[in-house]
């Protein structure tokens, strides 16, 4: 399911570690985050290793999901920076729509420390 946009408060830069993909969680290392791991917040623009990346870290944010989301529900991080329903690890935001696999859905994103 599409959604209206984001609502960013916050969007900080970061080097980019590794090839990011737009709608994807960032670790704080500028990477792709591990599966459950914790999260800066969702690239704003494709960006490759080496380049500058705007990082959405307090608001909402547009996602790509790694697998079927209810709505509301807890998301965690797939090993591919995608949203997926949180197990286990780092709670990193919360599904504001249902979704299916590969479907882009407005997330409202949750501050996690290590």
């Amino acid at each position: 399911m599409a959604t209206s946009g984001s609502y960013p408060i916050l969007k900080i830069n970061i080097l980019a570690t590794a090839n990011l993909i737009s709608n994807r969680f960032v670790s704080s290392s500028g990477g792709v985050p591990a599966a459950g791991g914790n999260t800066l917040g969702v690239a704003e623009n494709p960006v490759l290793s080496g380049n500058w990346a705007t990082v959405c870290n307090i608001g909402t944010a547009v996602v790509e999901t790694g697998g079927a989301i209810a709505q509301y529900a807890t998301i965690g991080v797939d090993a591919l920076g995608r949203a997926v329903t949180w197990t286990s690890g780092a709670k990193v935001g919360q599904a504001l729509w249902p979704a299916a696999s590969g479907d882009l859905i407005e997330c409202l994103l949750i501050q996690n420390v290590a």
